[in-house]
This record gives C-alpha cells, sequence and structure tokens, in this order.
C-alpha cells in the first residue's frame, strides 16, 4: 500500500483507459460524457444504488415533513436530481424546485415526475451547488442532496449555499458516499481508481472526507451515521447519510 505502488497501478489503468484520456486531450470526452455516457452510466448505478438504500432513505426522509414552514407549507430544493430517484420519498403535497449542473437527464427525470405525482414540481434549473444565485436566501424549508458532493467543484461552498437558501429552522439532508479508512484496502483501490474514476464519471471524487465538511459548517445541530452500501466491483461503499439544521 506504498505510493509507488499506487502511482503503478494508476498508470496501468490509465494505459487501459487511454482511448479515454486521448478524447479528453481532444476536447471530445467531455461533451459526450456530459451528454450520453455519464446520463447512461448514472442511471444504470441509480437503479442498483436505489435499490441498495431504499431502507436507509425510507428512514431518512422520514421526518421530512417536521420542517413544513409555519404557514403549513413544505418547500424543497434538490442539488443535482439527476432522474429523480428521490421523488417517491418525499411527502404528499410538498413543492420541489428541481437543480442539476447536467441538463441531459430530462427524459429520465419526466419519467420519474411522472410516475411521483404527489409532488408539485415547481421548476428546473441548470446550476451548480456552488451558484444557487437563482434561489432566493432563506425561501426553502429542506435541500435535499445525494450522490452530488462527490462531484461539485467546491464542498463548502456548496454548504454555504445550502445555508444560505435554507430558512432558520430548515434542514440539509444528504447521502453520499465517502472515503474509506485510510489503513483499509478499499481506501487503497480509492487512490488507485481516482484519475481514471473522475474522468470516466464526470468529476466523481473517490477520496473526499465529506463529513468534516459537514461538521465545519455553521449547522446548528448535526446527525450523521457512517454506513456501508455494498456495490459490487465499485470504489464507492463507504458513505454517510443524516441531516443537518439551519
Amino acid at each position: 500500500m506504498t505510493e509507488a505502488s499506487v502511482f503503478f497501478l494508476r498508470a496501468c489503468l490509465a494505459l487501459l483507459a487511454m482511448p479515454i484520456y486521448l478524447l479528453w486531450f481532444l476536447g471530445i470526452w467531455e461533451p459526450f460524457c456530459k451528454k450520453v455516457f455519464f446520463p447512461f452510466c448514472l442511471e444504470k448505478i441509480s437503479s442498483i444504488h436505489e435499490k441498495k438504500t431504499k431502507k436507509q432513505k425510507q428512514e431518512l426522509f422520514r421526518n421530512l415533513s417536521d420542517f413544513k414552514s409555519p404557514s403549513g407549507e413544505l418547500k424543497l430544493l434538490e442539488i443535482g436530481t439527476g432522474f429523480g430517484a428521490n421523488f417517491q420519498f418525499y411527502p404528499p403535497g410538498c413543492t420541489i424546485t428541481c437543480t442539476d449542473v447536467n441538463p441531459h437527464f430530462q427524459q429520465g427525470l419526466l419519467k420519474n415526475m411522472n410516475k411521483n405525482q404527489h409532488i408539485h414540481y415547481e421548476r428546473f434549473l441548470v446550476a451548480a451547488g456552488e451558484d444557487l444565485h437563482q434561489v432566493p436566501s432563506g425561501s426553502v424549508d429542506a435541500v435535499i442532496c445525494t450522490l452530488v458532493l462527490c462531484s461539485v467543484r467546491n464542498v463548502n461552498g456548496t454548504l454555504k449555499e445550502v445555508l444560505r437558501v435554507l430558512r432558520p429552522g430548515g434542514a440539509f439532508y444528504f447521502l453520499e458516499h465517502v472515503a474509506a479508512d485510510h489503513s483499509s484496502w478499499k481506501y487503497f483501490w480509492q487512490q488507485v481508481c481516482y484519475p481514471t474514476w473522475k474522468l470516466l464519471f464526470d468529476g466523481c471524487c473517490l477520496t473526499r472526507e465529506i463529513w468534516k465538511n459537514l461538521e465545519q459548517a455553521n449547522f446548528s445541530e448535526l446527525k450523521l451515521q457512517h454506513i456501508s452500501i455494498v456495490l459490487p466491483w465499485t470504489p464507492i461503499q463507504p458513505h454517510i447519510i443524516g441531516y443537518a439544521v439551519k
């Protein structure tokens, strides 16, 4: 588990993925990845992840209605909505604003919208987590973010925006894959796969310790749990799940 062995295995993996690195160098890979490859992979991975995490998500979102505004409304903002895998867990009658930095999820997103008519869909914004300027400050009761903080450009900047758009007493719900224990073989393989994985999956970082960002953010309360999701042949098994209150 030395740095030399990590470097050697990274080089081997890069050789196997050389055509993709070449396409990236020529400026072809990134638009293809965003429009075709990543949406296709996300749909497949999401279906597996959804089955593995259904019980955890049911428990996570069980108290969403507790964060209704004094008027009785529940306004949600989801960062990185993707195909809308979380819609089924939201309480009836809530209103949701969907955001994603990648606009090429429309077909799958519309499919899940049609399947989940218990929700009022306010609008879809093409926006990065670090820049939610289209959403007014203090305007939402809860922000949801699942499998997104791994790929944002700035985790702290995203959490700062979350705090800005939340009303006082609002909540931030999260489920994210994170770095494994540094002494484990899982972390070793995360380090090996990191550069190629990031290229293949639109900026997804395998070794982020996102719980530290959450602990350092200015939330008044944080409920966080480390869990393991068994996803065969992937380096994204360690996860964190929970919510934080503004």
